[in-house]
């Protein structure tokens, strides 16, 4: 049997939908495809619920009951269509051993936030370098007097650097703050996160 596309599966579904339902199937929609494309193919419905919270997508517990088959099924839309883009994991970080640890990390949705931060970070540096000419001068302002910046950070973007900064997620990790800003390894006093990260962090957050 054909598999419908999750653009398919949605208009189908959104058919004879009422409006609140339409509203927050595109909602899970646009969640799922972000997903997808970023090549992160976790469609669990904790992962998708957690990541579009801000955006309207219901509560876990309500897309596994009867009233979010709806939902369910177009989130399976895109677990289908994902079996066939998985390969296998590789033995090493696909990112280097420059940033190894995230490999190391066993909270799956704080993996996923660190994923999807240092794929938004590698595609910035690559646009970035498409756009500025190889001989123009970049300004960083550092002080009271610099311009408003256009570019925004998201609220997933924002939830997972907060996160990132919570004592939870230190104590989740069995990490402590180090010296400088730097994030240290608990059980060692081994490097996680270089000097710099959460005053990086705490930057963003502030004028992003």
């Amino acid at each position: 049997m054909l598999e419908m596309s999750p653009e398919t599966v949605l208009k189908q579904l959104k058919k004879n939908a009422s409006m609140r339902v339409s509203s927050t199937l595109d909602a899970v929609y646009t969640v799922c495809k972000e997903q997808f494309e970023r090549g992160i193919y976790d469609f669990s419905f904790s992962t998708i619920s957690r990541l579009g919270k801000e955006k309207g997508v219901p509560a876990a517990q309500s897309i596994r009951n009867k009233s979010g088959d709806a939902y369910r099924t177009l989130i399976k839309s895109f677990a289908d269509a994902a079996k066939d883009k998985k390969v296998p994991k590789p033995n090493h970080s696909p990112f280097g051993k420059s940033v190894a640890w995230i490999e190391n990390i066993t909270d799956p949705v704080l993996k996923l936030q660190v994923n999807i931060l240092y794929s938004q970070k590698k595609e910035a540096e690559r646009l970035l370098l498409e756009v500025v000419p190889i001989n123009q001068v970049i300004e960083i302002f550092d002080n009271g007097a610099s311009p408003v910046s256009k570019i925004r950070l998201t609220a997933l973007e924002r939830e997972a650097l907060e996160y990132m900064l919570s004592t939870e997620f230190l104590r989740r990790e069995d990490l402590e703050v180090g010296p400088k800003g730097s994030i240290l390894r608990r059980e060692d006093l081994s490097q996680v996160f270089p000097v710099a990260t959460l005053d990086a962090f705490k930057k963003a957050l502030l004028h992003l």
